[in-house]
């Protein structure tokens, strides 16, 4: 029987005044990197979190390293969402009257759903409309 080697790697990178701390463990013989998960708190406002079980707050782990709000999006719908797709997405973005904040700033300020996912961001979707 054959022992594979591995080793384990912690490094940081610091871009845009973020800091990253990632760990991986590498199989000398294939290369393969397994990354740690992306930690990130996702917030539901204004009356969408009725969509959400009634839950405000998440906090999750993203699996990889590379995420966008495209793809939280999506990720969101499959693993958040309890009823009502409709209310929450239209195509492949938020619907209409759902304001998105990433660590406070509107997220047309920051590529909208092109924005690259850190590290400890919060990430708030407000519902705008209010029956009344």
């Amino acid at each position: 029987m054959r022992s594979e080697r591995y080793f384990a790697c912690n490094y940081i990178i610091i871009t845009n005044n973020t800091v990253r701390r990632h760990n991986f463990t590498k199989n000398k013989k294939n290369m393969s990197i397994e990354s740690s998960s992306i930690p990130v708190t996702i917030e539901f406002g204004g009356g969408a979190e009725l969509l959400f079980d009634k839950k405000k707050k998440h906090s999750v782990n993203l699996p990889g390293n590379e995420w966008t709000i495209q793809k939280l999006l999506f990720w969101i719908k499959d693993n958040l969402l309890k009823e009502r797709l409709e209310l929450f997405m239209q195509g492949d973005t938020v619907r209409p009257g759902i304001l998105v904040l990433v660590n406070d700033t509107d997220w047309e300020l920051l590529g909208e759903s092109n924005y690259k996912i850190n590290s400890g961001d919060t990430i708030l979707f407000i519902s705008t409309l209010h029956g009344g």
